[in-house]
């Protein structure tokens, strides 16, 4: 298959923010809630330190994704994208490797950058190993540590069968019976409060590669899937994989969308993009009311976009390995201001790496400092 349009790492059982800790009793507290962020001027460069300091876990992954077309060169140009405020409904899970590092760093001189341009934002929680027996335990962690400050969760569910169409990130549930079954612990590990499931990055759109049969089978359980996160909690907000805007026509994606349930609000409540990828926001909210208009369905599906590390936006070679000048993008929000946009969120945490900067998955200092300054 061509390099494609988005690869996720996942390494060992941890994921993202550290996909919920099993002994809860372990995370620190959570640190003090940021409503506003810094003016995000120039800082100077500051030399990494001769060893890196060792990540909170084996946490994998998020993502790796590519442009199969090359990003026009204007994006190198224009203004970095950065809104100045943080939505303070959204939750910050208080277990993630950035926390980690920035606890265990305070002398460092990047430390104050990483700090309140990254660890200070509300980040997603991905769960992306196959472990049915744990996985309502940790999922029910996050939601109500969300529901204990009023605040909105929001998890990654990524474990389909035939994951990266067996890439970097190859693994999931061993057929569409077993995670039927994993995704039906993970709804009963969702309470009763708000929260927002991201379902399953690149599954719709890198369905590509599957065989028309298993691609149908896929669908089926992704529709089955967002029904029953819905019937669990009714509160829960499911989106569906809409790749991002240097991907596949919206037109082909919303028909490949509404085989998968993503026009149905008995199992949708629309779509998002963009996920660890570095396309534009304005790009993005283009491209999702394009795909949402061909998608169908009630007004009320709107879409959620991955702005994690798209200040700069998309490279113009199509480079998807942890990009040199990239820049964090606007703030995690549930409150954009667009019409049929729902939400700017932070999907990949940025700083960890896609495998370029260190081991897929675990946290770069470096990295990380090169997008927040």
């Amino acid at each position: 298959m061509v390099v494609a349009a988005s690869v996720v790492v996942a390494i060992g059982t941890a994921t993202g923010m550290l996909s919920a800790l099993e002994d809860r009793s372990r995370s620190h507290e959570a640190g003090p809630e940021v409503t506003g962020s810094p003016s995000l001027v120039s800082l100077p460069v500051v030399p990494a330190p001769s060893s890196a300091s060792p990540s909170a876990s084996a946490s994998a992954f998020p993502r790796k994704k590519a442009s199969p077309t090359p990003t026009p060169s204007k994006s190198t140009r224009e203004k970095p994208d950065v809104t100045t405020f943080a939505s303070t409904r959204l939750y910050r899970h208080p277990a993630s490797q950035v926390l980690a590092w920035v606890r265990a760093n305070d002398g460092d001189p990047r430390h104050a950058v990483i700090a309140s341009r990254i660890a200070d934002r509300p980040a997603a929680v991905w769960f992306a190993d196959y472990t049915p027996s744990t996985i309502t335990a940790r999922v029910r962690a996050v939601t109500s540590g969300g529901s204990a400050q009023g605040r909105v969760p929001v998890l990654v569910a990524y474990a389909i069968p035939g994951r990266d169409c067996g890439g970097h990130s190859q693994g999931g549930a061993p057929d569409f019976d077993a995670y039927d079954a994993w995704i039906e612990r993970f709804a009963a590990g969702l309470g009763s409060g708000e929260v927002v499931v991201i379902l399953e990055p690149d599954s719709v759109a890198q369905a590509q590669c599957l065989s028309t049969a298993t691609r149908t089978d896929r669908f089926a359980s992704l529709a089955r899937a967002g029904r029953v996160l819905k019937a669990a909690n009714p509160r829960a907000r499911v989106y569906y994989d809409a790749g991002h805007s240097g991907w596949n026509p919206p037109a082909k994606q919303a028909g490949w969308l509404k085989q998968a349930g993503a026009a149905s609000p008995a199992s949708s409540d629309g779509v998002f993009s963009n996920v660890s990828n570095f396309h534009r926001t304005s790009d993005e909210i283009a491209y999702d009311r394009r795909v949402l208009d061909a998608l169908g369905g009630p007004a009320s599906l709107g879409a959620v976009i991955d702005t994690s590390r798209n200040g700069n936006g998309a490279p113009a070679d199509g480079e998807w390995c942890d990009p040199a000048g990239r820049k964090i993008g606007r703030a995690p929000t549930l409150n954009t201001g667009e019409a049929r946009i729902d939400g700017y969120l932070w999907v990949k945490l940025p700083g960890e790496s896609d495998g370029c900067k260190g081991t897929p998955g675990t946290f770069s200092p470096s990295y990380a400092y090169d997008l927040a300054r």
